[in-house]
């Protein structure tokens, strides 16, 4: 069955071409206007899980270890699944108001409810959030494949390990052997269909991180030589308590993947499983979080590092245990990579809109297509390897934008309700949202800054 939903007005009024309208195939639904390449006659159900579990899992799953220590096993894993529930209920709210408006597009809902200036308001925090993780993705393959300098000591990385020191493997080489031989081919794709093979395959290598994680804590439990977890958070004093409140950003930004829910619900053969895709996808990726929170906790307990894959730098107490730390870092690294192309494919598509909202879809004119994505793969390779300082400033606007794409804009598009199908559970837990929106943000900007600071003070002194 082929979707057939026409672009609303809102969508409509940002995409308009007079020049351009001839050219386009008349009686076609949005989802076949954006995807131009003959044959195609709709994404599967398992290729749009994959695809959205991809965009789920990126690098925060190295986080969410050490978050689940600061508030103990119990709680911690309780909240990771209390956010799946509440990422659910924001991504519900995206479907149904789209139907309802009719809009193919994430930026075309807020159009409709909040007009031209809620729609690049979207659009401009999307880019800051996808732009900030692609950069932060790259610097994280970059240490992974050359190592990274710390405290005045070089941590090597596996291509240093394994080759030594050449010219081939130094950190600019690598990330440019990846950009041209991996992301070039990944990021030419006009639907986001095309990456269900490699998001799979990215999946595959998460799961071969967890599995591998797991085995590790089985050996050594069987051997006796694991502490007891800590089941509750440690309150010592009031700082311990306000620091438990520094979880809430990697919690509630784990889950993002709003952005691409519906370019993936417009390539579907049978739209109407898009709920029940969601519903999967968050499923497998809560198991996932659960599995890899619960086995690192209890494999390091108190010595957890921030980045879990900073513990795998050493000897694990076990047989093969240089093999093993490489096996995890290679398989992150080669995860990431995989990740990349599908967070990329939201991003342009929203830079596009941004500079050209009256042009017509950029999957049909390969001039754009072709320069929009050079310009933005160089700005990401630019940023990763000649800005350190960058990561800083992501601190602040990637927490920021990355809860208002999750559940600020849901939220305020439910409690706006210009459709009138919003109950009175909608808009409590669309409050819920903001509230706990506006917290994680105020909390994320105050303990970047107070780090920040310290750290300064730290040098200074």
């Amino acid at each position: 069955m082929k979707m057939n939903i026409m672009p609303s007005f809102s969508d409509r009024k940002h995409r308009r071409s007079p020049r351009g309208e001839a050219l386009l195939p008349q009686k076609q639904g949005y989802r076949v206007l954006e995807t131009p390449e003959a044959g195609f006659d709709g994404a599967s159900t398992s290729g749009a899980i994959f695809n959205l579990s991809t965009t789920v899992v990126g690098a925060g799953i190295m986080a969410l270890p050490a978050t689940v220590n600061q508030l103990g096993l119990i709680l911690g894993l309780f909240a990771i699944i209390f956010v799946s529930m509440l990422t659910g209920s924001s991504i519900d709210k995206i479907l149904r108001f789209s139907r309802a408006s009719k809009s193919a597009t994430y930026s075309g809902v807020a159009a409709d409810a909040f007009g031209g200036t809620g729609r690049n308001i979207l659009q401009v925090c999307i880019v800051i959030n996808n732009l900030g993780m692609l950069v932060v993705y790259m610097i994280i393959i970059g240490d992974v494949l050359s190592g990274t300098w710390e405290d005045g000591f070089h941590h090597k990385g596996v291509m240093e390990e394994w080759f030594f020191e050449h010219w081939w493997t130094t950190r600019s080489a690598l990330l440019m052997f990846t950009t041209l031989f991996v992301f070039a081919p990944l990021i030419s794709f006009k639907r986001v269909d095309s990456l269900r093979y490699t998001s799979a395959l990215s999946v595959g290598f998460a799961i071969v991180f967890v599995a591998i994680t797991a085995g590790v804590t089985i050996v050594k439990l069987m051997e006796g030589k694991i502490e007891m977890p800590r089941l509750m958070p440690k309150l010592e004093n009031q700082e311990s308590f306000w620091k438990l409140f520094t979880t809430v950003p990697v919690l509630v930004t784990a889950y993002i993947c709003h952005h691409n829910v519906l370019p993936i619900a417009n390539e579907l053969r049978d739209p109407t499983q898009m709920k029940l895709i969601v519903r999967k996808s968050l499923m497998f990726c809560s198991s996932l979080y659960i599995a890899t929170s619960f086995f690192g906790v209890v494999l390091f307990g108190d010595h957890i590092l921030d980045d879990v894959l900073a513990n795998f730098d050493g000897d694990l107490g076990i047989l093969y245990s240089s093999l093993l730390d490489d096996l995890i870092r290679v398989s992150y690294g080669l995860h990431l990579m995989l990740v990349f192309p599908i967070v990329f494919f939201s991003l342009r598509l929203n830079v596009d809109g941004l500079l050209f909202p009256y042009a017509i879809p950029i999957a049909f004119s390969e001039k754009r297509f072709f320069s929009m994505t050079v310009a933005l793969m160089g700005f990401i390779f630019m940023g990763a390897n000649f800005i350190p300082s960058i990561w800083d400033a992501f601190q602040f606007t990637g927490a920021t934008a990355a809860v208002c794409v999750g559940y600020i804009f849901p939220a305020a598009i439910t409690l706006r309700d210009t459709h009138g199908i919003a109950t009175k559970k909608d808009r409590l837990i669309s409050w819920m949202m903001i509230f706990l929106a506006v917290s994680t943000s105020t909390v994320a900007v105050t303990s970047d800054i107070y780090g920040i600071l310290t750290v300064d003070k730290g040098v200074i002194t």
